[in-house]
């Protein structure tokens, strides 16, 4: 009962927190949607900096550049025909599970994050997870967690070992989602490692100095999208050098100095 009349809040909350703020200063060296378009490949974590309200909370709890990811998928969605189909699986704050363009991004500061080695079958089954979800709500339990940390005199006193966790506590329903563990389910569906648990373990039946590497699935729910970019199981891909890249042909602002000569200065 108490869930249901709190919808409405919730609900209200998350329209407020999904506004865009009024100064964002979009890095230099973002790229075009066009130019990301062109080194995708299905299966990408799309990862985004964000400029909403809610993208600056989580960039606090979380010490990272990123506040949303999202699963590239390409056209397997339909809409091959469209100039600009829907090619991101995403949880939306406000719309829940659902699939964007990426045109959605145009102008903001974004990362790709590659999986390593990930199957073919294995990379349908992670693609086919994350769209079965499509129509899911928001976690909005997540979002009453979130807004506590909206408030300047309590975010300063979250101690960096708990922020994790304040972005990790939503009501765990399999019918609703946050971004992070959206992607992170669909991953764990093929047992592709993000972060995993490491332990390490001397010895075995045959080797006494043998060391073992055992790793442990973390809960879904303790990811966040900076897990993607730190991760070693993902490669980063950066659309300025995936084509080739010559430093020597790039066309620097140098104005002429008043003796006539030009170029940079080392020194006084």
């Amino acid at each position: 009962m108490i869930r249901f009349a709190l919808r409405p809040l919730g609900r209200l909350l998350a329209h407020y927190l999904n506004q865009p703020v009024r100064h964002y200063h979009i890095p230099a060296a973002t790229k075009e949607a066009q130019d990301i378009a062109s080194v995708l490949r299905p299966g990408d974590v799309l990862l985004v900096e964000g400029n909403l309200r809610i993208s600056a909370v989580i960039k606090y709890l979380t010490n990272s550049t990123w506040s949303h990811a999202a699963l590239y998928v390409g056209n397997l969605l339909g809409g091959e025909h469209s100039s600009d189909p829907p090619v991101l699986i995403e949880a939306d704050l406000e719309h829940g599970v659902v699939a964007v363009p990426l045109s959605h991004y145009r102008g903001l500061h974004t990362r790709i994050c590659r999986p390593v080695g990930l199957t073919d079958a294995d990379l349908q089954r992670v693609i086919g997870t994350a769209a079965t979800r499509i129509g899911h709500t928001y976690d909005l339990k997540n979002v009453f967690d979130l807004v506590r940390y909206l408030f300047p005199i309590t975010a300063i006193f979250v101690p960096m070992r708990w922020r994790r966790r304040m972005i990790a506590l939503g009501s765990g329903e399999p019918s609703q989602a946050i971004c992070s563990t959206l992607i992170a389910q669909a991953f764990q569906s093929v047992h592709y490692p993000i972060l995993p648990g490491v332990e390490h373990k001397h010895g075995s039946p045959d080797c006494d100095d043998c060391d073992r590497e055992i790793l442990h699935i973390r809960h879904y729910s303790l990811f966040t999208p900076r897990d993607f970019d730190i991760s070693p199981f993902f490669e980063i891909v950066k659309p300025g050098i995936v084509h080739g890249f010559d430093y020597r042909a790039l066309q620097w602002d140098t104005p002429e100095k008043e003796n006539g000569s030009s170029g940079f200065s080392m020194g006084n």
